[in-house]
This record gives structure tokens, sequence and C-alpha cells, in this order.
């Protein structure tokens, strides 16, 4: 039987490109995010390519709209063999001494919340599936440098470390939890700019997504490293 990439946070980019690296590998491509055009869109263009997708609209922080999209795409695609999780959240958040604190328990429901529903919801197919996987990209601006943080704060962009700090820790928990049980956990930090995103910018260098797609395809073939780092 098939199995299904489920891809959460699709966009223009990363998420774009491991959906049509996964999909030529034979996997149907289930996408999810909030936007119901970019979704179509995206279904449209695997489509172009002869790859097996369909759209599923849902909020990646919701635990329980998590929880009915593995539902739904495995009834309509299949079981869920891989999960790319491409969600983050953050933006927002500019002075960690203005900000209202309560507001940064928001911060961990993409980053923490959701994915562990999903990953929950999805994990008698992940083990079932001999090779099953939980893919994440990440940034690295979560990373324990003090330059970077240094940039984070010129660029006033203080909750986005913080989901990623979270994300990167989660990985490592996850992948120990999960290796007994024959899933994979791994995920691809991005240290710069995805080209063809809303942060390509014509004075800055730029990553190709397909580059990082690759990087994730590496890490679930070999299954003996759960960190990679691109750019």
């Amino acid at each position: 039987m098939r199995k299904t990439i489920l891809v959460v946070g699709y966009g223009p980019g990363v998420s774009t490109a491991v959906a049509e690296r996964f999909g030529a590998a034979g996997y149907a491509v289930a996408l999810v995010g909030r936007t119901q055009t970019k979704l179509a869109a995206g279904v449209e263009a695997l489509k172009a390519k002869g790859l097996t997708a369909a759209a599923f609209p849902a909020d990646a922080a919701d635990p329980a709209a998590m929880r009915a999209v593995v539902d739904k795409a495995r009834a309509a695609l299949g079981p869920i063999g891989v999960i790319h999780w491409n969600a983050f959240s953050g933006h927002g958040v500019q002075d960690l001494m203005t900000v209202d604190p309560a507001a940064l328990a928001g911060l961990f429901d993409v980053a923490l919340v959701g994915l562990v529903a999903a990953v929950q919801a999805a994990l008698p197919d992940l083990k079932a599936a001999g090779d099953g996987a939980v893919l994440v990209t990440n940034g690295a601006f979560g990373e324990l440098d003090p330059m970077i943080d240094g940039l984070a704060l010129a660029l006033k962009e203080m909750g986005v470390p913080l989901g990623n700090a979270a994300k990167a820790k989660l990985v490592g928990l996850l992948s120990a939890r999960l290796k007994g049980e024959g899933v994979y956990v791994g995920e691809v930090t991005i240290a710069g700019v995805v080209r063809g995103t809303g942060y390509d910018g014509a004075a800055m260098p730029t990553i190709d997504p397909a580059v990082i797609a690759e990087a994730f395809w590496t890490l679930f073939k070999a299954r003996d490293q759960i960190r990679a780092r691109v750019g």
C-alpha cells in the first residue's frame, strides 16, 4: 500500500521541495496549512508533476485539528509513513522586556503541542511502516550561540529563537523515545535565507530549497544521525 507524507506548514520553499522529493519517491502527499488557496495551488502543482496529493486545511497549533488531519489524510491517501513538520511561529515577539509574558505560551503551540499531537495520532502508522519518520524543519536562530542571539536582538525577532530551541530539544527527546519502535526522528537546521520565500532578498545569499529537501532525504535514508545543518 502506498504510504503518505504529511507536510504540515505547507508553503513555498522547503515544504514544497520536500513534498516533491518524497512524492517522486512514491509517497502520496498530504498538504496541511491554514490557507486553502495556497494548499489548492500546491496540490495542482504536484499533480502537474504526476504526483498524488490532497489538501487538508488545519491550524498546526491546534492539537485536535492535528489529530483530525491525520485521520483524514490516512483515509484519503493511505497510512502515514512520514511527518514533515515545517510549521513555525514566534513572529511578533520583538522584545522580551516589553512583551506580555502570557503571550509566550503561544510560541510553543506550534513548536511542541501540535507536533506532539500529530506524532501521537500517526504513531501506529509510523511504526507499521517499517521506515516511519518524523522530519522537522528548524532554523539557526534556535542555536546556543551569542552571535545568533545578538542577531535576533538586532532584528527584533526574539520569539522565533525560543520556538526553534524548543523544537530542537523535542527532536532529541522524540528520537530517543521512538528509536526503539523503529521510527526515525530528525531535523534539518537552516542557517540562511531560503530561495523563493518571503525572506528572499536580492542582496542576500540564498539556499536552494531542493538542497534542503535532499538533506532531509539523506537523513531519512541513512537514519544514523538526527541533525543536519544547511547553510
